[in-house]
């Protein structure tokens, strides 16, 4: 029988998840694991005799984790249930409820997952730099520019079509693995490189050849182009900067992922962004201490804050699917 305290600690749980669906937008599946994460803090605090959430402290945290680690869950699955505890104590933070986040004090034993291989931001802004002032260069600037704003894998960047761009939100529509659609932010930085590739792209070096009426990136024929190309086109901007090791594009999407878990505590909401089915996949970053992230996507990436844009050079924003 669930207790007075266990019932406002639930009332509070059903509060944040109506927050996540209705003022988020997050998936059902990523609501739904939230909802088991709280479930069983709230059976911790029951048996702890917490009656509410102001009353939780560090030291309950850890007593929290101990139990668990107790019961054989792994660093990543602890890492999963501080991640929602942590972001839980944000929203009530900002709600006026409690002060403080002790989930913050505390952090989860690590398995010893290595880490994919990344660029530090001083790395992708110098792979970045450099005036764009030809078709080539402003086409392989936009490409760079996407794969790290925006966390795309390359398939998903070389699927891209015109229409798959929304402008007025500044985002992108990708259709990633198992078919699965998601919708991804684009930083103010990628949409001028956006914008600056779109006014040239039907200029194509190769005289008598057509565009490629949907993709967002061709080829100098004017066909989609192949992620070998993308590939290749990398490993020459690399070379040119004389950086150390291969980079590849999916060292750009890990990049992504880093950079933002480093300046985040919402693991659930960066899993939405990389479009990961289970959240195991994106656990694979939570080496990196978590800080609160207010605004996932605007407030945390390195070159977000993303503009209200405009569509470039004779689209209209019913170009927009």
């Amino acid at each position: 029988m669930t207790s007075a305290g266990g019932e406002a600690l639930e009332r509070d749980c059903e509060a944040f998840l109506f927050h996540l669906r209705n003022e988020r937008g997050l998936s059902p599946n990523t609501i739904e694991g939230y909802g088991r994460d709280l479930h069983q803090a709230v059976a911790f605090c029951e048996e702890a005799g917490i009656a509410s959430w102001q009353a939780m402290k560090g030291h309950h945290v850890r007593a929290y984790v101990a139990g668990c680690h107790r019961k054989g869950l792994s660093g990543k699955s602890l890492s999963r249930r501080l991640s929602s505890l942590r972001t839980f104590f944000n929203w009530l933070g900002r709600e006026g409820k409690v002060r403080g986040n002790p989930a913050m004090e505390v952090s989860a034993p690590r398995d010893g997952k290595r880490l994919p291989r990344t660029l530090d931001t001083d790395q992708v802004a110098e792979l970045m730099a450099g005036d764009a002032s030809d078709w080539h260069t402003k086409r392989d600037q936009a490409i760079l520019e996407l794969f790290y704003s925006s966390g795309l894998r390359l398939s998903e960047l070389v699927g891209a079509d015109l229409t798959d761009i929304d402008w007025s939100e500044g985002a992108i529509r990708v259709v990633g693995k198992g078919n699965k659609e998601r919708q991804v932010p684009i930083g103010s930085i990628a949409q001028s490189a956006l914008e600056a590739w779109l006014a040239v792209r039907e200029d194509l070096p190769v005289s008598g050849r057509t565009c490629d009426d949907d993709a967002v990136f061709i080829s100098e024929r004017g066909t989609r182009i192949s992620t070998r190309n993308v590939q290749s086109r990398i490993d020459l901007w690399t070379a040119r900067k004389m950086m150390p090791g291969k980079v590849h594009p999916h060292m750009l999407r890990h990049s992504f992922a880093s950079h933002l878990l480093e300046s985040s505590g919402d693991l659930r909401a960066v899993q939405e962004l990389l479009g990961h089915a289970d959240i195991s996949t994106t656990q694979i970053y939570t080496h990196l201490n978590f800080q609160h992230l207010a605004d996932v996507y605007d407030k945390a990436h390195p070159r977000a804050h993303r503009k209200p844009s405009r569509p470039p050079h004779g689209g209209t924003d019913d170009d927009s699917d």
